[in-house]
């Protein structure tokens, strides 16, 4: 039954951006309704102010003798602290920051000593960096997948199993803690892709044995381009350094270079202070919240949106596992009779509503799926409302009743409104809209 539109839910925390005003295509203008967390997610209200606290003070870390640069450094290496103690990580394992999820795999990759387990359904992210990968074709239940992986795992020696937390394309969570404990009964480690999983969900690295974990600040509520790599220090200590140069060394002359242990070996060059400060400042404000509460929040409005879309006229949900138990705010779509592109300009344009559309870096996913085009994705966080669902689920129901109210064309892969009359858009020769 679908949840009822006087259900009122509040967001959980203030993000940046929740009150901004957004042209539409046909005049006038609406508060923006963002759908689109799981590819970048509004800062938290907690995490501008840090950064403004910070900003004055902003300079270059290590080895700086000005009070600015003591303030910098000791800001950089507390935040350290702030992350390990988010993800409860173990006393051998150090936190490296890295520009994003997909860096920090890449760093990985070059640290691990064998064979990488993966199933078929990563994010791309978790399919390219690996120089030896072995793949596990996921089956339509989690307890059947669990299974294969073990059979592979069994089959041959493995360095690493590399699984993602949770679905950037649907959401679903594997058992993250049984999938630990079948790599390090077969003598593997395991790692794990939380760029979906951390802003959603706690996670103990102690608790599960969970040995690398990487996530991404643009989608923990903290801008500015950083990320992290959390992980057994064995590997990354033996490994060549991500970057040479300045900061990953102990000592260097003409024909001898003496590297770091990590983390600093794999730091190189002037660190990113602000975005690291920004991902500390999400992880202590995440941590301090309610956990049940939070989640509470979520599950409310993801029934609200499954529900209500499953109202909807040819409205197709896509799950990849029938026994799924967890899943996180991301909910993907088909909309039958109108490409996922079409949708998405749709919404934006005459309804202020952001979705993201297209393949989300997981194309063998979504060809396995029969989606090879594509789907819609709407994705929640925590500050989404049932306002906001209710907004998307009247304009699909619009769409699919009485179809758009402006012409929409494609081009060069890209949907977009004809002609664009939104202001800071332009319509160039060929009918895309372009930013200017």
């Amino acid at each position: 039954m679908t949840v009822a539109t006087t259900t009122c839910i509040a967001p959980f925390a203030r993000v940046s951006g929740c009150d901004v005003q957004v042209p539409l295509v046909q005049g006038g203008t609406c508060t923006y309704a963002n759908f689109d967390y799981a590819a970048s997610a509004p800062a938290l209200a907690s995490v501008t102010d840090r950064i403004s606290e910070l900003l004055p003070f902003y300079a270059s870390v290590h080895r700086g003798a000005g009070y600015a640069s003591r303030i910098s450094t000791a800001s950089y290496e507390d935040s350290r602290a702030s992350v390990s103690r988010f993800v409860g990580a173990d006393e051998d394992q150090v936190v490296v920051f890295t520009r994003n999820t997909t860096d920090s795999i890449n760093l990985l990759a070059g640290a691990v000593p064998g064979d990488v387990v993966v199933l078929d359904i990563e994010h791309h992210a978790n399919l390219l960096p690996w120089k030896s990968t072995r793949v596990v074709e996921a089956a339509d239940s989690i307890s059947e997948t669990v299974w294969r992986i073990a059979v592979e795992l069994e089959r041959a020696p493995a360095a690493l199993l590399a699984v993602t937390g949770a679905s950037n394309v649907t959401g679903e969570v594997l058992p993250i803690a049984e999938l630990a404990d079948l790599a390090h009964a077969c003598g593997a480690r395991i790692f794990v892709d939380g760029a979906q999983l951390a802003p959603h969900r706690r996670i103990d690295l102690a608790e599960s044995g969970v040995d690398y974990l990487a996530f991404s600040g643009h989608k923990l509520y903290a801008p500015f381009g950083a990320g992290v790599l959390v992980g057994r220090r064995d590997w990354l200590d033996a490994a060549e350094p991500y970057l040479a140069g300045g900061g990953a060394v102990r000592e260097v002359s003409l024909d001898h270079t003496e590297w770091a242990c990590a983390p600093a070996r794999h730091e190189a060059g002037s660190p990113n202070v602000l975005g690291v400060a920004a991902i500390a400042a999400a992880c202590d404000t995440l941590a301090a919240h309610d956990a049940e509460a939070a989640a509470r929040h979520e599950e409310l409005l993801c029934s609200q949106l499954i529900d209500g879309l499953r109202d909807v006229n040819g409205v197709e949900i896509l799950r990849l596992w029938d026994d799924s138990a967890d899943c996180v705010g991301i909910v993907t779509f088909g909309v039958e009779g109108f490409a996922p592109g079409e949708v998405a300009a749709y919404l934006s344009a005459e309804h202020g509503i952001g979705v993201r559309d297209g393949r989300f870096c997981a194309h063998p996913l979504l060809s396995r799926v029969g989606l090879p085009g594509g789907a819609v994705r709407a994705s929640l966080g925590l500050g989404s409302s049932s306002a906001d669902v209710d907004r998307l689920l009247a304009a699909l129901r619009q769409l699919v009743e009485d179809g758009p109210s402006w012409s929409y064309t494609k081009s060069d892969g890209a949907w977009s409104p004809s002609p664009e009359t939104r202001p800071g858009l332009t319509q160039s020769g060929d009918g895309a809209a372009e930013c200017v």
